[in-house]
């Protein structure tokens, strides 16, 4: 029969001859390993009568758990010299004066969001943010792009788990359009619950800055970006209106009041007639050239109507702009990824 309170010292005096951690661990195969001298004895019981084997196992198990607590000691040991290692490799030498904490700064990109809405503010524009997990009637639908749309191609991009009440699936906003529907159609309803009729209505001017997703990445574009789309509903609201109001805009915000504007016709499926606005500098290293800065035009009837609106009586007008783009040209930054790799030499340039 095995001296097992000898096993027990033999083992405690192994344990502390172990020069490190993992020294300790192969030492430990020799008593618990496969062929270790527990693990064999553990196997042995099965060789003994029943009353013999469990006086022997409870012996063993006695034996074992004594072994267990000792080589746990011996690794917290090595735990707390290892601690003591760090801690004397890593001390402070608390004389040696504090280092400077920095002060934080808006992104840019925010720095010209704040700008935009200041400024339409100014110009009696409410400010309105919605969902950026919009359903197909208020992103396409209602803005005159419905299902098969050819307009619909670029910007049937990012779809979410989920479907709205008709069944569609959802997807990430592809531009913040979707809040003049939701604003105007929650005017309307408001305005006939309390008074009835839209006789009272007045004008709905509103801008919708917020995040915007769609399948595009490179110098001057991205898969998430910013924009700022903005729309005005009235009885005698006219286009000569939008070439005012969104020059007043420009000027104000790039504080130039020799900034030359040109419209151009384009194509929206939410307006008609459209146009691109487009801006030149008379002076810097942009000077001569015409950007893209907007879309613009005159809300479609048929959006008119899915607002809850006669088109007959009602009129108005719709523009949004890139965030990021005001950005670029406000700052004079000609890579968009610059936004987004949060390099503080970057963004160190706009702190004030």
């Amino acid at each position: 029969m095995v001296d097992l309170d000898q096993l027990v010292e033999h083992a405690k005096q192994d344990f502390a001859q172990a020069k490190d951690p993992a020294a300790l661990e192969d030492i430990k195969a020799k008593y618990f390993g496969k062929s270790g001298i527990l693990t064999e004895m553990l196997k042995g019981l099965g060789k003994l009568d029943p009353e013999l084997r469990k006086t022997e196992g409870a012996r063993i198990n006695h034996a074992k758990s004594a072994i267990e607590h000792a080589l746990q000691e011996q690794r917290q040991l090595f735990s707390e010299q290892l601690l003591q290692t760090r801690l004397s490799a890593e001390s402070i030498d608390v004389s040696l004066p504090g280092r400077g904490v920095g002060s934080g700064s808006l992104h840019p990109v925010m720095r010209t969001w704040e700008r935009v809405e200041e400024i339409f503010h100014s110009l009696g524009f409410d400010v309105a943010q919605g969902p950026e997990i919009e359903n197909d009637w208020f992103n396409f639908t209602a803005l005159n792009s419905p299902e098969n749309h050819p307009a619909r191609s670029m910007q049937d991009t990012f779809y979410v788990d989920g479907k709205d009440a008709t069944g569609k699936q959802l997807l990430l906003r592809t531009h913040t359009s979707p809040m003049q529907i939701r604003y105007a159609s929650h005017a309307v309803a408001r305005h006939l619950k309390e008074y009835g009729d839209l006789t009272s209505l007045e004008d709905i001017r509103v801008i919708a800055p917020g995040r915007t997703y769609r399948v595009d990445s490179d110098a001057t574009h991205s898969p998430m970006f910013h924009q700022v789309e903005g729309l005005w509903i009235g009885r005698d609201v006219s286009f000569a209106a939008l070439k005012g109001i969104y020059t007043s805009f420009l000027r104000a915000f790039f504080e130039d009041d020799a900034l030359q504007f040109r419209f151009r016709p384009s194509y929206f499926p939410f307006t008609e007639p459209s146009a691109e606005i487009d801006l030149a500098f008379p002076s810097g290293k942009l000077a001569g050239r015409w950007l893209e800065i907007s879309g613009s035009g005159q809300v479609h009837p048929q959006v008119i109507r899915n607002m809850g609106l006669d088109p007959e009586e009602f009129i108005g007008f719709a523009f949004g702009s890139g965030l990021e783009r005001l950005t670029m040209l406000r700052y004079g930054i000609d890579d968009l990824r610059l936004f987004f790799e949060n390099d503080t030499r970057f963004l160190a340039q706009f702190s004030a």
